[in-house]
């Protein structure tokens, strides 16, 4: 008896398993279920660049005197430009000018690789030396931004606070770029304001 049943039971569940396939199979695949602590996904925050500060007063495009001067790559110390080497204070004696300025094209700056880059990026030149602020500035930790805290934020650049002759930071100063208001570094240390009176000090 047993030998006789065997087949027909094997033959029963399988019947039973291709149905049972082919229902799955046709039902409609509605979407995945989240899991209890997913949370739905962020868009990028918008960043958006700052002004940066103006150049100073007749200085900008470079090439408005430099193109018709012999190009020197010699190193020395310049007859003009005395406003800047008289406060420059970055990385000296082991730096100078043409080592962030482009020798033929003096309205960019020059990367270490040879690369030019336009002084509204000069965060990557700055980056070239200073890696770990370049990193912390990406993140946000580093520098300044204003805006929404869950939307479109106004980044700074390194220039907006750090005077690039004299990076060491004293201070900045609200000017106006392009009709726009910004801030750009200043040269002299800034006398902090004095702190807030506690209450305690005011019933005094």
């Amino acid at each position: 008896m047993l030998h006789r049943w065997m087949p027909w039971s094997t033959a029963a569940a399988l019947a039973v398993l291709v149905v049972a396939a082919a229902a799955r199979a046709e039902a409609p695949k509605g979407p995945p279920a989240m899991k209890a602590d997913a949370r739905p996904e962020r868009k990028p925050e918008a960043l958006v660049e700052a002004e940066a500060p103006p150049f100073s007063e007749g200085i900008y495009p470079c090439s408005a005197c430099h193109e018709s001067m012999e190009k020197n790559a010699t190193r020395r110390e310049l007859g003009f430009h005395d406003e800047q080497q008289s406060v420059f204070a970055h990385g000296t004696p082991d730096r100078w000018c043409l080592d962030c300025h482009d020798l033929q094209n003096r309205d960019v700056l020059r990367l270490a690789s040879g690369a030019t880059v336009p002084f509204t990026e000069s965060y990557r030149l700055c980056g070239q030396c200073h890696g770990d602020k370049y990193r912390d500035w990406r993140a946000g930790i580093h520098g300044k931004r204003i805006g929404h805290w869950d939307g479109q934020k106004t980044y700074f650049l390194c220039v907006n606070c750090h005077n690039p002759h004299s990076p060491r930071f004293k201070g900045v100063q609200e000017v106006v770029a392009d009709g726009k208001k910004t801030v750009a570094p200043t040269l002299t240390f800034i006398k902090p304001e004095p702190r807030p009176v506690r209450p305690e000090e005011q019933r005094r």
